[in-house]
């Protein structure tokens, strides 16, 4: 995704525009973290949670949270002059996975959110872009009554292919944020390298 922008000399100026997901379980953070690094008002679409909702949506160790995201969230960072990275937090509820698809097409890489009290909760994302060659980190959201694990022992409970980055992180915090969003950026940048090299040898 680029634009082009001209500025006030007339000369030509390219901006680099990068498309980022932000996956992951219900209630994981993916909200709060696009809002906390995004440098305009994130667009959100989170409805109260409802009587109908409570036979499908699961929110054990969520209890306190009474919305939801129904659609996506979507925020915009700058990196460095000429790179801004648009994020879109994707809803994470089963019944919403359809969604995913369109979110994810064009998308640079993704940002799979992860609880270490329900860590089983971001297999389905995980493999999703697993499966769809679509390269991804895993960002711990350290909550504060949660048991803390390393990198190496959640990059073993998730089985992750070796490489696959894991970082801990606040979700809450915009400079913790923007260090998983560089990582991500970096990896992701060696990986379509490679395969690029792949392809042509």
């Amino acid at each position: 995704m680029v634009s082009e922008n001209s500025d006030a000399t007339g000369g030509d100026q390219t901006a680099l525009a990068l498309k980022i997901l932000v996956a992951g379980g219900f209630g994981v953070g993916k909200t709060t973290l696009v809002g906390a690094v995004s440098e305009i008002r994130p667009l959100r679409t989170e409805e109260l949670l409802s009587e109908a909702g409570r036979p499908v949506d699961d929110t054990d160790g969520v209890g306190q949270k009474i919305t939801t995201t129904v659609a996506m969230d979507f925020g915009r960072i700058t990196i460095r002059s000429g790179l801004s990275l648009y994020l879109f937090g994707t809803p994470g509820q089963d019944r919403f996975w359809f969604l995913w698809d369109e979110l994810s097409t064009g998308a640079l890489g993704a940002v799979v959110l992860a609880d270490t009290r329900r860590l089983e909760d971001c297999f389905p994302a995980v493999d999703y872009f697993e499966h769809r060659r679509i390269p991804f980190v895993v960002a711990v959201n350290c909550f504060p009554d949660a048991r803390t694990y390393g990198a190496p022992d959640v990059s073993h409970a998730l089985d992750l292919d070796p490489g696959t980055p894991v970082v801990l992180c606040d979700a809450r915090d915009r400079d913790s944020g923007k260090e998983v969003l560089i990582r991500l950026v970096e990896y992701a940048g060696r990986v379509h390298t490679a395969r690029l090299l792949e392809s042509v040898s």
